[in-house]
């Protein structure tokens, strides 16, 4: 595998095509709107700048990196005589079962088709597809140039030739794999997004408060960022989404959203990319401020 296409230009894809670039590999980000390419190759150039600041870059390497990459607003251009794909597009089921029916369409019968999704099921997005035996998850924490995890998800059909792959690549990349099965939030989130919901909980029923909370799991459990300031670096839309797709998959009240949560995305409180949710974050601010609704 030497040339890749990411589908998404987002947070999640432009830091995929990020460490792939860096590793020497020809990568093509595909979204549909020029200025997220534009915005993403922008992002791509300031987290470069930060590792030659750290000295773990090169001003050479920089401009090798960003030599790797290439842009398309069209998937079709953008995903011929790819030997892997990874889609990073929003986490909304209806649009990944879209693009994988249009992946399955303009790539040949050996491309590897990888999602990064965190929640859907693979067995399902697989399915969308003529050769579910080369569809897996491959997904990435964020930030992705920085965290060391990839979670590799095994759809129902997924060949082992095809985990291998993929687990051998993502160590190319520096990263260490984590091979899961195909079962409702995986690993990660079926553990991390119950222990979000809880400090929800215990924020709603008035057991602490924010600041609190998250400072007994930083000091207790030594965690490096407590879980409300986690779900709010997420997305809160992201985490109710996450939640709606474990308590329907298991059908298990302990799953079941806290209704702060349902009330915040509602209300369009969804943490830093809204600028408002368990804190309030003001643009070039590190200081982490209650937000005035739970102060």
């Amino acid at each position: 595998m030497q040339k890749i296409a990411v589908i998404g230009a987002g947070t999640m894809g432009n830091g995929i095509a990020h460490v792939f670039a860096q590793h020497g590999f020809s990568v093509h980000l595909v979204d549909v709107s020029q200025p997220a390419l534009d915005k993403a190759l922008a992002t791509i150039g300031k987290n470069l700048d930060r590792q030659i600041a750290r000295e773990v870059m090169t001003a050479e390497k920089k401009q090798q990196t960003l030599s790797n990459l290439q842009t398309f607003t069209s998937l079709s251009s953008g995903v011929q005589d790819v030997q892997l794909v990874v889609e990073a597009a929003t986490e909304n089921t209806d649009l990944k079962l879209k693009i994988f029916r249009e992946l399955d369409e303009h790539t040949g019968p050996a491309t590897v088709l990888a999602t990064n999704t965190s929640s859907i099921s693979i067995t399902k997005i697989a399915a969308a597809t003529s050769k579910p035996g080369k569809v897996i998850g491959m997904h990435f924490m964020n930030p992705v140039p920085v965290m060391k995890l990839v979670e590799i998800i095994n759809g129902y059909a997924t060949e082992k030739t095809v985990t291998q792959q993929i687990t051998d690549l993502s160590v190319q990349l520096g990263k260490v794999p984590c091979v899961v099965n195909d079962y409702p939030g995986f690993i990660a989130n079926r553990i991390l997004m119950p222990m979000i919901n809880e400090a929800i909980y215990s924020l709603y029923e008035g057991v602490a408060g924010v600041t609190e909370i998250d400072t007994v799991m930083k000091l207790g459990m030594a965690h490096p960022m407590g879980p409300l300031q986690l779900a709010d670096f997420i997305g809160l839309d992201v985490c109710l989404s996450i939640l709606h797709v474990l308590y329907t998959g298991f059908g298990n009240q302990k799953y079941a959203p806290c209704p702060l949560l349902v009330n915040m995305v509602t209300a369009g409180h969804l943490g830093v990319k809204s600028g408002a949710g368990f804190y309030s974050y003001t643009t070039g601010s590190k200081e982490l401020t209650v937000s005035e609704r739970f102060s």
